[in-house]
């Protein structure tokens, strides 16, 4: 069971531009991390996008499974993880995840924020957290 990517958007007009995210391509050839990586971002964009306000939806992408969560204030979170992993604990990451984000990053900087200019650092410590987590806990 593996998390490969976390990652928060905001889904505004015209399109859904990345907020911040963090990712784990360690298990990935040296050589596809970049590649993987693009792949990750782009997956994520394309399905929170595609995905309505207030809504929660697992989408199979090749061999991954991605966890969305928009929420109706258009903040979203999604979630790369292999089969394996539980849905209710990505969700329950994700919702933990909007809640802290949306009480320490201002409403203005989601319009115009971008991963270099918004200061939130806990995606990566929730991503090693929730890598080791086992299903019923």
């Amino acid at each position: 069971m593996r998390l490969y990517s976390l990652s928060v958007l905001y889904k505004g007009d015209p399109k859904v531009h990345l907020l911040k995210a963090a990712y784990d391509v360690s298990t990935f050839n040296f050589f596809q991390r970049s590649s993987v990586q693009e792949f990750m971002t782009f997956t994520s964009q394309l399905i929170a996008e595609r995905s309505p306000m207030g809504s929660r939806a697992s989408v199979k992408e090749q061999e991954y499974l991605c966890h969305v969560y928009v929420r109706n204030d258009g903040l979203a979170g999604v979630v790369i993880a292999d089969n394996e992993y539980p849905q209710r604990v990505c969700f329950t990451l994700l919702d933990k995840v909007l809640d802290e984000f949306s009480r320490q990053v201002s409403k203005m900087d989601w319009l115009s924020g971008s991963p270099a200019t918004i200061s939130y650092s806990a995606l990566d410590g929730y991503l090693s957290k929730y890598q080791v987590q086992t299903p019923g806990t």
